[in-house]
C-alpha cells in the first residue's frame, strides 16, 4: 500500500498534455491556452472620452469660460479637425478625442445655447480621457498555459485574435462495472442498485475540462469486462468503476492483465478509496476506482483532476489545501489518510470547518452537503475544537 503523495505521482508520470489544436475564440472558453499569443492592436488605438460632453482645452475650460462649439464626435466617427483656444467639440463616450483638445467637459457641468458654452463655477476637474494603450498596446502577450475564462475571451477578441491554439480535450472513458448495476430510469432487481458514479464523475470531469464518456455498464464476467476495455482503448484515460478489491468477483486486474496490463500499484492507504488500482494497458493510462459513489468521487477530485491539469498543458500538483479552524472533537484517525466530508461557515474571519458524523463512503447525501474534504493525517491522535486543520474545497 503505498501513500497519497506517492500514488498521485505515479498517476501523474501516466499521463502527458494532449496535442494542440486551433479553435475559433467563441469555442475556446475552458480550453486551455497552449501557446502564448500577442495583441495584434492597441487599446484604444486612440484618447477616447470616457463620458459624454465637450472636448477642450484645460487651459480655456476654466470656471465661468466661455466658449464656441465648432463641431462633434461620436464613437465611430471623428471631428476632423483640431479643437483651438476658445474652442469645444461636442463628444460622446468613446469618440476619438480631437487634436489640440485635453480635456473632457463634462455635460452637466457646462450651459448651451446654440455654439455658445458657458463652464459652470463647480465644474468636475477630472479629465476624463483613455489615453491610447491604456488597457494594453500592440504585441502585449496573453501567456500560456491559461484556462481561458469569459474575461480572457473578451481580452482576445479586443486584441483581434479570432482564433487560439489550445489543447485538446482529454477523453476520458467511464466504465461502470457489476451485475449489481443499473443505468438511471431502469426498474432494479431485487438486489440491484442504480449506477451513480459514472455519472458524478461524467460532471466533475467535465467541469474540469476533460471530455469525459459514459461507457456501458460491464457485467461481472471476463468476456464483458473484457470488451469494455478494448472499447475503450481509444480514450487517453480509461477509469473503471469498480471490481478493483479483493473479492472473487474484483475482475478490473485480471481482466486488464490479459490484455497488457503494466500495473503501476495496487492499494492506497487513504480513506475512503483504498482499492485503487493503476498502470498502462498497451500503452494507454487505466486508473481502476473504488466501486463506493462516495469512495470514487473522492478518487476523482484528489487524483483525476490533477491528472486532467496535466493533460491540458497546466502545472499539475496536489490540490490546494486550504487552513481552517476544527468545529467539533474528533477521536483519534486509523493508519491511513482520512478525507472527512465537510462543512464551512465563515466566522470571525476564519473557516470554521467541521466534518460529518456519518462518514460511511456510500452516503451520497452527506457528500452532497459537503463543501470541503478535511484531511487528517495517518495515525493522527484527537483532536479537540478550535484545531488548525487543513481542508481541500469541493466547490
Amino acid at each position: 500500500m503505498i501513500s497519497v503523495h506517492e500514488a498521485l505521482a505515479t498517476l501523474l508520470d501516466l499521463v502527458a498534455p494532449t496535442e494542440v489544436e486551433e479553435v475559433p475564440i467563441n469555442r475556446a472558453a475552458g480550453r486551455v491556452l497552449a501557446e502564448t499569443v500577442h495583441a495584434r492592436r492597441t487599446q484604444p488605438p486612440f484618447s477616447a472620452s470616457a463620458m459624454d460632453g465637450y472636448a477642450v482645452r484645460r487651459a480655456d475650460a476654466g470656471p465661468g469660460a466661455q466658449l464656441r462649439v465648432i463641431g462633434e464626435a461620436v464613437a465611430g466617427r471623428r471631428f476632423d479637425g483640431d479643437v483651438g483656444p476658445g474652442q469645444a467639440v461636442r463628444i460622446f463616450t468613446g469618440a476619438p478625442v480631437p487634436e489640440g483638445a485635453d480635456d473632457i467637459l463634462l455635460q452637466e457641468d457646462a450651459t448651451r445655447d446654440g455654439d455658445a458654452l458657458t463652464v459652470h463655477e463647480d465644474r468636475d476637474e477630472a479629465r476624463y480621457i483613455r489615453a491610447a494603450g491604456q488597457d494594453f498596446s500592440e504585441g502585449d502577450p496573453m501567456e500560456a498555459p491559461r484556462r481561458l475564462g469569459p474575461a480572457d475571451i473578451a481580452l482576445l477578441a479586443a486584441m483581434n485574435l479570432p482564433r487560439v491554439r489550445v489543447h485538446r480535450r482529454p477523453v476520458l472513458a467511464l466504465v461502470p462495472t457489476g451485475d449489481e448495476l443499473v443505468m438511471p430510469g431502469e426498474t432494479p432487481g431485487p438486489d440491484q442498485i442504480v449506477c451513480s458514479n459514472n455519472f458524478g464523475l461524467h460532471a466533475l470531469l467535465e467541469r474540469v475540462g476533460a471530455e469525459p464518456r459514459l461507457m456501458p455498464i460491464a457485467r461481472d464476467s471476463h468476456e464483458s469486462l473484457g470488451e469494455a476495455l478494448r472499447r475503450a482503448r481509444r480514450a487517453d484515460l480509461i477509469v473503471t468503476l469498480g471490481g478493483a478489491s479483493v473479492g472473487d468477483h474484483d475482475l478490473v486486474r485480471s481482466v486488464a492483465g490479459t490484455q497488457g496490463l503494466d500495473l503501476a500499484f495496487y492499494k492506497v492507504a487513504m480513506r475512503p478509496g483504498k482499492p485503487l488500482t493503476a498502470g498502462r494497458m498497451k500503452g494507454v493510462p487505466l486508473i481502476g476506482l473504488p466501486g463506493n459513489p462516495v469512495s470514487a468521487m473522492v478518487c476523482g477530485h484528489i487524483f483525476l483532476r490533477p491528472m486532467v491539469d496535466r493533460m491540458l498543458g497546466l502545472p499539475a500538483a496536489a490540490l490546494a489545501r486550504e487552513d481552517g479552524t476544527l468545529g467539533a472533537d474528533l477521536g483519534p484517525n486509523g493508519g491511513r489518510e482520512h478525507y472527512m466530508r465537510a462543512r464551512l461557515a465563515r466566522q470571525d474571519g476564519t473557516w470554521i470547518c467541521t466534518p460529518f458524523e456519518r462518514q460511511d463512503s456510500a452516503l451520497l447525501s452527506v457528500l452532497g452537503q459537503a463543501d470541503a474534504l478535511m484531511v487528517r493525517q495517518a495515525g493522527e491522535g484527537p483532536l479537540e475544537a478550535g484545531t488548525k486543520v487543513p481542508f481541500i474545497r469541493l466547490t
